[in-house]
């Protein structure tokens, strides 16, 4: 008889900090919290544009632009729930909002579904996981990486590639055959949309998306590439989720902006658990996790020591 695989999900049952029936308490789905948190986001992403009216003429239009970017780039974690189906019950308002998020973000919403199950099936494995960020190995590396210039350059390239009717061999390997042409006109209709914006802008000299949106966006994409490092980079690249995994303990604000993200590991033992059930999941397998109560700079600060010691572990790379 084979020894059962003993997880943190496990321990907590075993140990009766954690029930069946307060695990599928978790694990309900409803629209309201759902509802009532994207009415909130409407209000903030509001909020942050009148900054930029606001301060229009002077210089304070800039940290204006930056702020209204953190919030814009952060549809990224509203899409990442949208692809689980946890934000709402109901099925297609997931569909919906995280078609939107991915206009906002260039990140088409059916290909970031298939490829995100991948990465939970994955994570953190060499040449599998397709989300995978390397642990880099020179101070520039990181300092690229938190540049976004990548990722801005693995984005249209991928998107302009499907468009074409490409995927790349990694990519065939998660896309289910049958979802091909799907794949393909959803990068077509997201290029088409972005092209009719654009070409309606020269027309009538309306210029306001690049000041409320595009700019913003690249702004504050440095910022989401600063949280992404966080999740994962630096922890071992082996199947076991309580040590490839961080869940970071941050601040209400971030709390709110990464939609409960920050409870990663947690996230990734139980993905069905919603958005807003995650800080109570947390609770019952902190003791079980791995938990960086530094939040997100202390995340850094680990990743920072390791490529000072040019430690990568259980990588394979070597100096």
């Amino acid at each position: 008889m084979t020894n059962a695989i003993v997880t943190p999900l496990t321990q907590a049952l075993a140990e009766g900090k954690l029930t069946r029936e307060e695990l599928k308490s978790f694990m309900q789905r409803s629209d309201r919290p759902g509802l009532q948190r994207l009415a909130l986001w409407v209000l903030v992403i509001a909020g942050t544009s009148t900054l930029i009216t606001l301060s229009w003429n002077s210089w304070l239009v800039w940290p204006a632009m930056f702020l209204q970017g953190i919030v814009l780039v952060h549809h990224f974690s509203l899409q990442h729930e949208c692809v689980h189906y946890t934000v709402f019950r109901t099925r297609w308002l997931n569909d919906v909002v995280g078609q939107i998020c991915g206009m906002v973000i260039l990140l088409p919403h059916r290909f970031f579904r298939y490829e995100h199950c991948d990465h939970h099936t994955y994570t953190q494995l060499n040449g599998d996981d397709p989300e995978m960020i390397p642990m880099p190995k020179t101070y520039g590396e990181y300092l690229l990486y938190l540049s976004a210039l990548p990722y801005w350059r693995s984005k249209f390239t991928e998107v302009f590639r499907h468009a074409r009717g490409q995927l790349s061999g990694t990519e065939k390997r998660f896309i289910p055959k049958v979802e091909h042409k799907a794949v393909y006109r959803d990068a077509r209709v997201m290029l088409t949309l972005y092209a009719l914006l654009f070409s309606g802008m020269t027309v009538t000299g309306w210029w306001a998306p690049i000041w409320y949106w595009l700019v913003p966006v690249v702004m504050g994409e440095p910022v989401m590439r600063f949280v992404r490092m966080t999740e994962h980079v630096g922890r071992p690249t082996v199947p076991q989720m309580h040590e490839n995994t961080r869940t970071n303990l941050v601040s209400a604000p971030w709390r709110f902006l990464c939609w409960n993200m920050n409870y990663h590991a947690e996230h990734h033992y139980v993905a069905s658990v919603p958005f807003h059930a995650l800080p109570r999941l947390h609770e019952k397998l902190r003791d079980h996790i791995y938990v960086e109560k530094n939040g997100y700079l202390g995340a850094h600060l680990d990743i920072l020591r390791q490529l000072r010691m040019r430690k990568i572990p259980n990588s394979g790379v070597s100096e």
